[in-house]
């Protein structure tokens, strides 16, 4: 009878195994409707997701089955992820990527605040000056080349 208490109670943990890697994966999948990134960035975090994974599963087996896979392992662990995807997954995801986008706009507006000060107090003085010089330069030039026109001419 112990023993199958303890399956029981093996079985509970897988299933709370697969819902942590449920949310592990809604992580990932977070950070890519939030943030625009290259391909090879996400197969970057594919890889890292699997290693988690891997991790964590193995870390489970061997902290709660003594290192043996049995099939209720594998069952619960799926029937955990499938639990939290089917459930409360696609109200994780939505909130968390409208919450995130809230948080880019308000750290980005005092940031374009700030860069707009900026602009207008460092970079455009420094801009004119050197549209001045350009211009300058280029008229001098106009007239070397009309100088060197007229001597060719005689």
């Amino acid at each position: 009878m112990a023993e199958i208490y303890r399956q029981l109670f093996c079985l509970v943990i897988f299933i709370l195994t697969g819902l942590i890697i449920g949310i592990l994966f809604d992580c990932f999948r977070i950070l890519r409707k939030s943030f625009k990134t290259a391909d090879w960035i996400t197969y970057i975090q594919d890889i890292i997701f699997w290693i988690l994974t891997g991790i964590i599963v193995l870390f489970s087996i061997f902290k709660f089955n003594n290192g043996e896979i049995r099939s209720y392992i594998i069952l619960g662990i799926f029937f955990g992820f499938l639990m939290y995807m089917l459930t409360i997954s696609k109200f994780i995801v939505k909130y968390t990527v409208l919450l995130i986008q809230l948080l880019k706009k308000i750290i980005a507006y005092p940031i374009n605040i700030i860069i707009n000060i900026f602009k207008k107090i460092v970079i455009n003085p420094i801009k004119h000056v050197f549209i001045q010089i350009k211009t300058k330069n280029n008229k001098n030039i106009q007239k070397e080349n009309k100088n060197s026109l007229k001597i060719n001419k005689i």
